[in-house]
């Protein structure tokens, strides 16, 4: 598969790792270093109910402390159908499935046609 990821970029790679492991779906990259000021990659994923959700988010979060990263700030984990982890270089979006559908962050982003990351 295609992706938008430099697998080098070991921080991106760690999320994405720990994304599989909670079983996340449909799990995206987009390289928005020529797009963006705020960051450079963004991760997307999708979790299947609000507890998935929460979960990867609590998992993501944990990981990103434990090997010494900052995590900036977490958006939305209350309603849990869309939570972004600012983790500065990455962006993480984990989403439920129809705020997936709707918001469409590949296509927005420009991107065009959704790619799955495998590692």
């Amino acid at each position: 598969m295609k992706s938008y990821l430099r697998t080098e970029n070991f921080p991106t790679a760690r999320v994405i790792e720990t994304l599989n492991d909670l079983k996340a779906q449909d799990v995206s990259t987009l390289d928005v270093r020529t797009q963006s000021s705020f960051t450079d990659f963004m991760v997307i994923s999708t979790g299947t109910s609000r507890r998935h959700v929460n979960a990867i988010v609590d998992a993501v979060v944990l990981d990103a402390k434990h090997r010494g990263s900052r995590v900036l700030g977490i958006e939305g984990q209350k309603a849990a159908e869309w939570v972004l982890i600012d983790l500065g270089d990455v962006v993480v979006h984990v989403m439920q499935r129809d705020a997936r559908d709707f918001y469409d962050l590949e296509r927005l982003w420009g991107i065009g046609v959704k790619q799955q990351e495998a590692i």
